[in-house]
């Protein structure tokens, strides 16, 4: 299905404002995200310029480039050189707006590119006018513009992170109602990654949508996974292997280790890079740091890559077999996950939390107590009133046992199951 542009309205006050200020923009964002949509749109709307780069020779870049933007430009030069095409830019008459977009391309490259725009930023931008710097790669964009050592470091106004969409853009964008459980389930196949979002068919559920997706023949997201470790630098089989054992379960670093059949320290570096290109996400229990606790566990960050190394990796050679209730069960299963986070980022300052063999969905602190603390038991389903008072009466007993009672005297229980959608 075509989609409309929605949301997006904070990005679009970012770009607005760096427009009345001039200099130098940086948006990034995993790539299908939105990212080139909401430039293009913007860029449209204000008379702006813009090149998508290639993965080519520099010459070819630079062609490229100046192809591109040659059109609106004032001037019957060919730049030669990035140094050459900088100085077009400035002698230009009129205020401009210029997004390079995969930027990262030029500068695997031409290494010395930062440096020359560094220069340029400092001494020969026309005033008012905007360069936007994008890419896809997180990890390389932080690397361009956040490492102390980089030449571009400080050099931008702002760093505008396009993320996923959530839950309620989405129902929005698809024409969906978000109390529907269903709906909730096709959300957990996509994901906040509109470019998904155009596989939705409103006659089809969830269990469809999964089979299309990831299932059919050539399905469009079987090679998804490597094109979004490729984007972001992240190479070798060691990576795909640790995605596969977090998918199947294991979540502790002993734990991915022992899968792995290596040692935990070896792969420190590896899960970091996994960390910085936003593939994974570590989670330390409620209350805990990095500096108190060793306890960490480590989930895949986006729905869709959950999916992927959760259900559609160890199940897709016999997915054709299972009877649909089978399919549905796992679908559910995956869809329980997402909806855990989507609960725990409702809620500010919550977390996962345990111990031994205890484990509790969200504890936070509790707006409506000053001190106090929330402990809540997140179910995928709608509960009766008998079967919340239930699972409320389980939580209390498990509290009981927990460490945490101690320094929380003051606890407030709730259960949260889907009828909070």
């Amino acid at each position: 299905m075509t989609l409309e542009f929605v949301n997006r309205a904070a990005e679009l006050a970012e770009l607005d404002a760096a427009a009345r200020k001039g200099g130098l923009l940086v948006v990034y964002g995993r790539r299908r995200v939105g990212k080139t949509r909401l430039l293009r749109r913007w860029l449209d709307t204000h008379d702006g310029l813009y090149s998508q780069a290639i993965e080519a020779p520099r010459h070819l870049q630079l062609e490229q480039v100046f192809l591109d933007i040659r059109p609106r430009l004032d001037t019957q030069l060919v730049p030669k050189s990035w140094a050459e095409l900088l100085e077009i830019l400035g002698l230009q008459k009129r205020r401009w707006a210029l997004c390079l977009d995969e930027f990262p391309y030029l500068t695997a490259v031409d290494p010395t590119l930062p440096s020359q725009l560094q220069r340029w930023l400092d001494h020969g931008i026309p005033r008012g006018c905007l360069l936007i710097l994008a890419g896809s790669s997180t990890r390389m964009m932080r690397d361009l513009f956040l490492h102390r050592a980089a030449p571009l470091y400080g050099r931008a106004r702002k760093l505008v992170h396009v993320e996923p969409m959530d839950y309620a853009a989405f129902c929005g964008a698809c024409d969906l109602a978000t109390e529907d459980l269903d709906a909730f389930e096709k959300f957990a196949c996509v994901g906040g990654v509109p470019k998904y979002w155009e596989f939705i068919e409103p006659d089809h559920d969830a269990v469809a949508l999964a089979e299309a997706l990831y299932f059919d023949f050539a399905p469009y997201m079987e090679h998804e996974p490597q094109r979004l470790l490729r984007d972001e630098g992240v190479h070798g089989l060691n990576a795909v292997a640790v995605l596969e054992a977090i998918g199947r379960g294991a979540e502790r670093p002993s734990e991915i280790a022992g899968r792995l059949g290596t040692a935990q320290t070896n792969l420190s570096r590896l899960l970091q890079q996994l960390l910085d290109a936003s593939v994974l996400v570590r989670e330390l229990p409620f209350g805990e740091s990095t500096r108190s606790t060793k306890k960490s566990l480590y989930r895949i960050h986006d729905p869709t890559l959950r999916f992927w190394y959760r259900v559609y990796s160890p199940h897709r050679t016999l997915w054709s077999t299972y009877p649909v209730a089978a399919r549905r069960k796992l679908l559910h299963d995956h869809a329980a996950t997402v909806f855990e986070d989507v609960c725990r980022a409702r809620v500010p300052g919550a977390h996962r939390y345990w111990e031994r063999d205890l484990e509790f969905d969200l504890v936070a602190p509790d707006r409506e107590t000053a001190g106090g603390l929330l402990v809540a038991e997140v179910k995928w389903r709608r509960l009766t009133r008998d079967q919340r008072a239930q699972v409320q009466r389980r939580l209390e007993h498990t509290w009981a046992a927990c460490s945490l009672r101690t320094r929380y005297p003051d606890v407030r229980f709730d259960v949260i199951d889907a009828s909070r959608l």
